[in-house]
């Protein structure tokens, strides 16, 4: 078939020259535990909150809307638990997802009411900016 490889004598190939050492990370300190610790709250919160939202995608109309709702609400709560735990205790800055509450609180209170699309929207800017720059302060302070 084909023809064997043969040793070439005499000139061996360069060898590629060696990468320098990547610096080592530090090491990450665990994640910070729950009041309730040995009970898996946050967990089952997130899975009752998907079955719900499962439920309410299989039953339709307006009482799959609000099982819809409750489960997004349930598996939201679980996963900004876990935000606020690990940011104020330094472990993990989760600053823009928590100031993303009350911006997205204040302008579905605000859009519910009638104010105005512009309105609603700078007052939700102002308020996740505000909330941003605070929460990275104590966030920056607990590290």
């Amino acid at each position: 078939m084909g023809k064997r490889s043969r040793k070439r004598g005499g000139v061996e190939p360069a060898a590629a020259p060696a990468a320098p050492p990547r610096p080592a990370r530090p090491p990450r300190p665990e994640r910070p535990q729950a009041p309730w610790h040995p009970f898996p709250l946050v967990e089952l919160s997130v899975l009752i909150g998907l079955v719900l939202l499962v439920w309410g995608l299989i039953r339709g109309g307006e009482d799959g809307a609000v099982l819809l709702v409750a489960g997004m609400a349930l598996a939201s709560l679980a996963g900004l638990e876990t935000a606020l735990r690990e940011h104020f205790t330094g472990h993990a800055s989760h600053a823009l997802l928590i100031a993303a509450v009350p911006a997205v609180v204040l302008a579905g209170a605000a859009w519910f009411l009638g104010a105005p699309p512009a309105v609603v929207v700078v007052a939700g800017g102002a308020v996740l900016l505000g909330g941003y720059v605070a929460l990275r302060r104590a966030f920056r302070s607990r590290r």
